[in-house]
């Protein structure tokens, strides 16, 4: 009796410690009582009815990444790509996400690629090459708003890659080459024309600092020259100026006419014109002399 006892005991401890759960964080259980939906246990430590409840499904509440392998899709000048999309997602209801599809990654990747379609569809190639950031607001608006009744929130739709057929590629890089050779060849031309311009700027410049010298040249010289000239004036007027001051005599005038022929005389003149004053006044300084002698 006391066997069976504890051996009851001992099932209804283990019945008891199986229904004892502890929910971790940024996790929760969706619990139907006798086959419906009952309540959502959030963090923390629940007992569970033994044969009454169970478990319906556990959620997590974390962001999820799911990456969907690519899919076809044809532009609207018919080129067929290759696009492959991740879809970053979390669930705000886990009551609405067990119970609103049947499996939720499968309808996302289902409506992420026909949304995909419809989007891509009305552009064309460079468009959709050059318009992700567009197109992955668009799919990102639209399956927030279908996955809503669903529990879930998408966060970011992003486009991984986008792959043109063979053909389309090989052209598009022969494109590239094209327009980096073009560049090249127009920066090598600009450079060109930008020397020849500092170059011919660098001639002008040097042209007129020389004009400039030279211009400096003559009119310091002529300056000089007017320097001289007004000295040389000057100094014939103070010498004018001291003769009338000392008012010399006639004899003194007559013999300072008479130095200033012997000084033209001492030239390389080959005839001489000796005016009628200066003969007298050579008589004069001769009877001078002769009656110094006397």
């Amino acid at each position: 009796m006391l066997y069976a006892i504890g051996i009851i005991g001992i099932v209804i401890l283990l019945i008891l410690g199986i229904n004892i759960k502890i929910v971790p964080q940024s996790s929760t259980l969706v619990i139907e009582r006798l086959g419906t939906f009952h309540m959502v246990w959030q963090t923390g430590l629940h007992f569970k009815l033994p044969f009454v409840e169970k478990i319906s499904r556990r959620v997590s509440l974390k962001e999820q990444v799911y990456d969907f392998p690519p899919h076809a899709v044809i532009t609207k000048d018919n080129v067929t790509i290759h696009i492959d999309t991740i879809v970053f997602f979390q669930i705000t209801d886990p009551k609405l996400f067990a119970y609103g599809v049947e499996n939720p990654i499968m309808a996302i990747e289902s409506l992420t690629t026909t949304t995909c379609r419809n989007i891509v569809g009305e552009l064309e190639l460079d468009q959709t090459l050059t318009s992700r950031d567009i197109i992955n607001t668009k799919m990102r608006e639209i399956v927030d708003e279908a996955t809503n009744p669903w529990g879930i929130k998408v966060n970011r739709v992003e486009l991984k890659s986008i792959t043109p057929p063979q053909a389309i590629q090989e052209a598009m890089e022969k494109q590239m080459k094209a327009e980096r050779e073009k560049r090249q060849a127009i920066l090598s031309a600009e450079g060109k024309r930008q020397a020849a311009i500092l170059e011919a700027e660098g001639e002008k410049q040097s042209a007129i600092l020389r004009a400039e010298a030279v211009k400096e040249s003559k009119i310091r010289t002529a300056e000089g020259e007017a320097q001289a000239i007004l000295a040389i004036q000057k100094a014939r007027a103070d010498g004018i100026k001291l003769i009338n001051e000392s008012k010399p005599s006639e004899a003194v005038i007559r013999l300072e006419s008479l130095e200033a022929f012997k000084m033209a005389s001492n030239g390389q003149a080959t005839k001489m014109i000796i005016p009628t004053d200066i003969a007298s006044v050579a008589g004069l300084v001769g009877s001078l002399k002769e009656v110094a002698t006397n």
